[in-house]
């Protein structure tokens, strides 16, 4: 995420860029980021789709403010991503980071001929492609139970043997899933045009029970969609020791340039 801002201008209004497309046509009707609809701005044969956003909410003070309130954040993300996805579904599209923000449209049309080159590439890498996501969760009790030692002492020797077979048991369960979910990832990345393995979340982001040991994004073509699926499937049978989940088809936005490695939007 990113709260790449222009300095404040004094019309009422700033852009909020949703993404960059190839084609001319835009969804009607979507609604934008702050419930305007969204539009067009074109420039070097490139569409950025685009909202206008309100600069008592999204003006760089006001915006790095909200971006610190997780209600606030979460609205602005699934509007954001509501016209990212609506755009995907007709074509290739190169989404904009969350809070990307310009002062106007000659600013947005100075980026589309800026970077050009790298946009278009892009978009002609993406067509026909959507990103799939699977993530893996550690299964209890998927590993042999390891034997608790035997040995002498009281209640207390034998409380700490326990303990130690415990947390053996657990370090054997995570280390076989771990090994598991590697296999799956290099299965899924063989099959798709592109992979990319994400840090596991947080148990308190994923909601999960038990730790994610697979956070993996596969860019795959169209017409191997439903293979793709089969091939998930398959290896969730083959992996007891991992839980899986499949996701997609979604936007593409972990094979775009990485917020570090591309050029500021704004």
């Amino acid at each position: 995420m990113s709260a790449a801002a222009d300095p404040t201008p004094t019309t009422a209004t700033a852009v909020w860029l949703h993404g960059v497309v190839a084609g001319t046509a835009t969804p009607a009707g979507l609604p934008g980021i702050a419930g305007t609809p969204v539009r067009a701005v074109t420039a070097a044969g490139l569409v950025a789709v685009v909202s206008d956003a309100p600069l008592s909410e999204y003006g760089e003070a006001a915006l790095r403010r909200n971006l610190e309130d997780l209600a606030w954040l979460e609205r602005a993300a699934r509007a954001h991503h509501a016209v990212v996805d609506a755009l995907s579904r007709s074509g290739a599209v190169v989404p904009a980071r969350l809070a990307t923000v310009h002062s106007d449209d000659d600013r947005v049309a100075r980026v589309l001929v800026e970077r050009h080159d790298e946009l278009a590439g892009t978009l002609a890498r993406l067509a026909g492609r959507a990103e799939w996501g699977v993530k893996g969760y550690v299964v209890p009790g998927a590993t042999p139970r390891v034997e608790e030692p035997a040995g002498g002492g009281g209640a207390g020797a034998a409380y700490l043997r326990r303990r130690k077979a415990q947390l053996s048991a657990r370090e054997e369960g995570q280390r076989v899933a771990a090994d598991g979910a590697a296999a799956v990832h290099a299965a899924l990345a063989g099959y798709a045009v592109a992979a990319r393995r994400h840090a596991p979340q947080d148990r308190r982001l994923s909601g999960a029970p038990t730790a994610m040991v697979l956070n993996g994004a596969y860019l795959v073509d169209r017409d191997r969609w439903d293979g793709f699926a089969a091939l998930a499937r398959e290896l969730a049978e083959g992996h007891p020791e991992v839980r899986l989940e499949l996701t997609g088809p979604w936007p593409p936005y972990s094979f775009v340039a990485e917020p570090e490695a591309e050029p500021a939007w704004a």
